[in-house]
């Protein structure tokens, strides 16, 4: 399940994954969403909170977030991930030269501190 944070403003934005991420995640919820962010606010700092309860994604929604991440890789200005699995580390890692942006990963334990950095200019 993918839920924006209410801590989000302007392009500064907080999501949550949940259990295991679909292929209606992304098209449902998150894509349409960050599309119409990237509209308004042009490049976003995103905070992904992968603390407790996720899973992983199914197959279409990995490479929906491939696809989606590969059409995008100018549009972050920052990308934090707070938590998740050492494997979902090192895909952020490995896919990190794709990306214009700062990526920065965090401990669950460092969540304000990953809202600090997402939100300096």
């Amino acid at each position: 399940m993918i839920e924006f944070l209410a801590e989000s403003g302007g392009k500064v934005v907080g999501i949550r994954a949940t259990g295991r991420l679909t292929d209606a995640d992304y098209k449902q919820t998150l894509i349409p969403r960050l599309e119409a962010l990237f509209k308004e606010h042009g490049k976003l700092n995103v905070l992904f909170d992968l603390g407790r309860g996720f899973e992983g994604w199914d197959l279409e929604a990995a490479w929906d977030d491939a696809s989606f991440g590969l059409k995008h890789r100018a549009d972050f200005g920052k990308l934090a991930m707070v938590g998740g699995p050492a494997w979902a580390q090192w895909t952020i890692k490995l896919s990190a030269f794709l990306m214009t942006g700062e990526i920065k990963i965090f401990p669950a334990d460092r969540l304000a501190e990953a809202w600090a950095w997402v939100r300096e200019p």
